[in-house]
């Protein structure tokens, strides 16, 4: 594991619940909304083989340089969330071609298929950004993505990296043990489960209400925590009837990596209040992935001032550049 020294937030901003929250609110927020006036995205609707269809925008550099980004958000985020929003203005200006792609039930995209999103669907995202990708003439292609969405990136980089034809693949602050995050959520600043919880219970009533016969509506107004919320859908509308075996399927653990064919890197913060960062130890060892650890961070935040600049935004930056001609 790399030790990386190269963000040190000033004094003032070095607590985690600060660089977590100012991820995608306050001065992000703002700058966010801004930039996205700005964007004229091209609205994309993506189709996997299985007919599963994903909401994505496309935004087209100025200057290109027949790269794109392809950019995966957090549980519960979106196409839109500031973090994302901001990542893909700072690739646009150096270049890049951005897609800030929808996971299902993410967005407004709970009307586009009718099962429900659970975090091992990495498979669906591969198809559509394949269907997507095999019409395009890119010279480069990187896949970058934040908390589940970086997990959801390094597992599909691993498992179809080449197919995609990606070069590298960048994960910021990925759930590496999911049943240790939720053991974290559960434990930690109550905030943060509320957070989530309010959530994930907003988006299953919107799928509710564009799928009436799923017929779960008593269960979603008894379910009062995140726990609730595993122990009635994971059995019911995944694969798996043991909530452990869920989270099992997603985790980066061991080996799930070991096919990982492409430069990957998986930046993490030691002071996460959401992702245990001793689990980083419990990935096998690959020459391909390259982990870096900081001292400070957040959850996904290693914000630098109060503008809320990230220094995670330019690091991605300075890793893709390494791969342009």
């Amino acid at each position: 594991m790399d030790d990386l020294t190269a963000f040190k937030p000033p004094r003032y901003l070095q607590n985690p619940h600060l660089q977590t929250i100012l991820l995608s609110q306050g001065p992000r927020r703002l700058r966010a909304g801004h930039i996205l006036k700005q964007l004229g995205s091209s609205q994309l609707l993506l189709q996997a083989e299985d007919g599963t269809r994903l909401m994505a925008e496309l935004d087209y550099a100025a200057a290109g340089r027949s790269a794109l980004v392809i950019l995966l958000h957090g549980w519960e985020g979106s196409s839109r969330s500031s973090y994302l929003v901001t990542s893909a203005a700072g690739l646009l200006a150096q270049g890049f071609d951005v897609m800030r792609v929808n996971l299902r039930d993410h967005g407004d995209s709970h009307h586009l298929n009718r099962e429900l999103f659970n975090s091992t669907r990495s498979p669906e995202v591969a198809s559509a950004l394949q269907n997507f990708l095999d019409k395009q003439t890119y010279e480069r292609v990187f896949m970058a993505g934040f908390s589940l969405g970086a997990s959801f990136a390094l597992r599909i980089a691993a498992d179809a990296g080449p197919e995609l034809g990606l070069d590298a693949v960048i994960g910021i602050c990925p759930p590496t043990d999911p049943a240790r995050a939720m053991d974290a959520l559960n434990r930690g600043f109550f905030a943060y489960e509320r957070y989530f919880f309010k959530r994930w219970h907003g988006s299953l009533q919107r799928k509710l209400q564009c799928f009436p016969e799923l017929n779960y509506g008593a269960e979603l107004a008894a379910a009062k925590s995140l726990d609730d919320l595993n122990r009635t859908f994971i059995p019911r509308y995944t694969m798996y009837s043991e909530v452990s075996d869920y989270y099992a399927a997603y985790a980066l653990v061991g080996s799930r990596l070991s096919a990982l064919e492409i430069p990957g890197y998986l930046i993490a913060a030691e002071d996460d209040p959401i992702i245990p960062v001793d689990d980083l130890q419990r990935i096998d060892a690959i020459e391909s992935l390259h982990i870096e650890t900081c001292r400070h961070g957040g959850h996904c935040g290693f914000i630098e001032n109060l503008a809320a600049r990230s220094w995670v935004e330019a690091r991605m930056l300075q890793i893709l550049r390494e791969y342009l001609n």
